[in-house]
């Protein structure tokens, strides 16, 4: 469930352009008070505009705005500070402030960045749910219903569904195998990745991969899109060339908390009508409310919402970077395949136990975290004066921690743009507090074994039954739309393996 840790970096980068339209307004005495306390902190100079103009040129030219982050820490330290005409932030490569904020429930989530999600143009979106809620107590109570729904014990339970739901898109896949036709990895992939969510989920046959024709993922699409316009220019509602596009955006909202609310309600009837429940984590959910004393249907929704959108598109994304990098590195990829054989064979469905001992596949997919984290960034509140590396943070200002920067930083990680699953094997010695994909502390990623057992699911057939190759013309670049993902869509030529 990491999609949206991105938007604490995406949403100062995409305000910055409201903000600079209101560059003439003086700043206020609240900015005033927060420079003031911040004296110590490293800045860049610039008495009006500070970083937006810089992060307004990285988004026009369609850079990676963590880019500019990454050199700033560089340049100016491991805490230094964000001006955005009136508002003013932290940004923290610092493994001391990542342990001391990020593993504390003392500081929430920044309600800056969350609130700004809890409608979409007017419609409910992600509410309150886990991701956005930044009351830590309700938070918790609503962890504590949906944790054992995410739990590796009961997980466990529906690997017949990933193996399923992997081999059929496998099948798809070998009809176009030919070493000629080209296929979107990126796009299958996002293609099983819901399949496999609403279904384990929701008890959905979506059947996406086999061609079926859905509004899901066109609705989940114009979502995104919207929030990120949204983002941009929350006022853009109100803009008559935005129109059109904004009502489809309230429609697609309205057509994903619909069909949350029917699942929820005809699962809740039939627990009451004593009829056998499938075994997926709404019913475990739903069980667990019931010994907790409820969880608010809208609530329901609102996390129906953010599994929708987070839990399948960081598994597609980090799963595509992972594919794309592998066609660059024919000696991991060899290694891997020669893994595959040994634990699994030829045979067609990957146990639990498979998965345990694919050990060099938990180092590719960590390394791949690290370079391509599909989330890259989270951000918390600090409410009180707080003192780090010898800095004294005011009361009132968010701070950001970003797994991109700090996973790109040769001091933590040598060499740092070198594809070095090594790094991650059981006996090299890591660096602390410099790595968190999925967030770190109370409020880490709910669904990350999920994530992590579908992408070795999905990977270990693919490199199991297929070669494959980068086709003329595509890039490694990277696309920056609040999550990271490959700029070309992995556009590859497959063909049956013959050594297996």
């Amino acid at each position: 469930m990491a999609y949206l840790w991105g938007i604490s970096t995406c949403t100062l980068s995409a305000a910055a352009k409201d903000w600079e339209k209101g560059a003439r307004v003086m700043r206020g005495t609240w900015g005033s008070r927060k420079e003031a306390a911040l004296t110590d902190v490293m800045t860049l100079s610039g008495f009006l505009f500070g970083h937006v103009p810089s992060l307004n040129k990285a988004m026009a030219d369609h850079k990676v705005v963590h880019d500019l982050f990454l050199r700033w820490a560089e340049e100016y330290g491991p805490i230094y500070r964000l001006n955005l005409l009136h508002r003013v932030a932290i940004n923290a490569t610092s493994p001391e402030a990542v342990k001391e904020i990020m593993m504390s429930p003392n500081y929430p989530k920044d309600p800056y960045t969350y609130k700004r999600l809890f409608n979409l143009f007017g419609k409910r979106f992600m509410g309150i749910g886990l991701l956005t809620n930044p009351d830590h107590a309700h938070w918790y109570k609503q962890r504590r219903i949906m944790d054992p729904a995410f739990s590796h014990t009961y997980l466990i339970e529906m690997m017949d569904v990933f193996n399923e739901r992997a081999e059929q898109l496998m099948d798809q896949l070998e009809k176009k195998a030919d070493g000629k036709q080209t296929v979107s990895l990126y796009h299958s992939i996002n293609c099983v990745t819901l399949d496999v969510i609403t279904k384990v989920a929701f008890g959905l046959e979506l059947g996406l991969v086999e061609g079926n024709e859905t509004e899901f993922p066109s609705a989940i699409s114009t979502v995104l899109k919207g929030m990120l316009l949204y983002l941009h220019n929350p006022l853009s509602q109100y803009m008559p060339q935005h129109w059109a596009f904004v009502r489809k955006v309230q429609e697609s909202a309205d057509l994903l908390r619909k069909t949350g609310r029917e699942c929820i309600s005809k699962r809740k009837q039939a627990m009451l009508d004593g009829e056998e429940l499938p075994k997926d984590i709404m019913t475990k959910i739903l069980e667990c409310a019931v010994q907790e004393h409820g969880l608010d249907d809208e609530i329901m929704l609102d996390n129906f919402i953010t599994f929708f959108i987070a839990g399948q598109e960081t598994t597609a994304n980090q799963l595509s970077f992972t594919v794309m990098e592998l066609t660059r590195q024919p000696e991991i990829r060899q290694r891997l395949r020669e893994e595959i054989d040994e634990v699994i064979g030829v045979k067609r469905d990957v146990s639990c136990e498979d998965l345990s001992n694919l050990k060099y596949m938990t180092q590719v997919l960590k390394e791949s975290l690290r370079l391509y984290p599909p989330g890259p960034g989270t951000s918390r509140y600090i409410p009180k004066t707080t003192e780090i590396e010898n800095i004294k943070i005011p009361g009132g200002v968010s701070i950001l921690f970003n797994t991109y920067v700090m996973g790109r930083m040769a001091k933590f990680f040598p060499d740092p743009y070198k594809f070095d699953p090594e790094r991650f094997h059981p006996d090299a010695e890591k660096p602390h507090y410099c790595y968190f994909p999925f967030a770190l502390g109370p409020r880490s990623c709910l669904g990350q074994v999920f994530s992590q057992l579908e992408a070795k699911v999905v990977l270990s057939k693919l490199l199991q039954r297929f070669e494959f190759e980068l086709a003329p013309g595509q890039s490694f670049e990277i696309m920056d739309t609040g999550t990271l993902k490959p700029r070309d869509g992995v556009v590859c030529t497959l063909k049956p393996r013959t050594d297996s």
